[in-house]
């Protein structure tokens, strides 16, 4: 494994196998890349994030909070050729390293920022029809990336109708508060799912529209299956689970 010496809690890469992968520590992975197939989804995270294709097939502007190395930002460029897509980081040390990560050079359809996202969003309302969140460094996701505020500024970039996606890394109490803001934030509107490995929990929430049906999901699932190979089915049977455990308290309520 070939891994370059870097400062404590700075960015830092690793080579083995094939593979290039981006640390804040070794003990964790914020993003990982197949040479051989650099568009490639290789984290199950990744992969549940893709899920808002279920609520939204053919977004025209999706914006995302954190770059990584890019595996999200690469794929929706690949595989969904009508869509703009812009990213949001903070980190510059992260930006310079797009190349080593196969990231293409920014044109119509795709754009990298280097700034504060929790600004950005608050900036722009109305500015996108997707909103993904996958922000952290390396104490972990950062105090102003989950707040009530910034949820709230998050439901506001949302055209109507948008969705955002959120990745939860966070222990259980953390994760338990930020999906209670952002039910504050979208009336209630938020499912959530698992990653295959348990420790990304996955939020969806839509903005000033319910929901799809659990039929629709797995409809939708269907028709996506051969265009994005992401686990569609999957992620619908666990958003249809959601969705029966949402509306079964829901029941319950006055």
């Amino acid at each position: 494994m070939k891994r370059p010496r870097h400062q404590p809690g700075q960015p830092f890469i690793c080579q083995d196998r094939g593979e290039v992968s981006l640390h804040f520590a070794m003990a964790t992975v914020q993003s990982r890349m197949r040479v051989a197939a650099p568009d490639k989804l290789v984290l199950d995270y990744t992969r549940s994030m893709m899920a808002f294709l279920l609520f939204a097939p053919e977004p025209a502007h999706i914006v995302m909070v954190g770059l990584g190395g890019g595996s999200l930002a690469k794929y929706c460029h690949a595989k969904l050729p009508h869509t703009r897509f812009t990213a949001l980081e903070i980190s510059p040390e992260v930006i310079a390293m797009r190349e080593l990560f196969s990231i293409p050079p920014d044109d119509e359809r795709l754009r990298i920022v280097c700034t504060d996202g929790a600004v950005w969003i608050r900036d722009n309302p109305a500015s996108c029809d997707v909103l993904m969140l996958d922000g952290f460094d390396a104490q972990g996701l950062p105090p102003a990336l989950c707040s009530q505020s910034f949820f709230d500024d998050c439901a506001a970039a949302l055209q109507p109708g948008g969705v955002l996606v959120s990745n939860i890394w966070a222990k259980d109490t953390l994760r338990e508060a930020i999906i209670d803001r952002l039910r504050c934030s979208f009336d209630g509107a938020v499912l959530t799912l698992l990653a295959e490995d348990g420790e990304n929990t996955i939020a969806l929430a839509s903005r000033l529209a319910a929901p799809p049906s659990a039929a629709t999901l797995r409809e939708r699932a269907r028709q996506l299956v051969d265009l994005h190979p992401v686990d569609l089915d999957a992620s619908a049977a666990k958003l249809a689970q959601s969705l029966a455990e949402v509306s079964a308290i829901a029941a319950f309520l006055p």
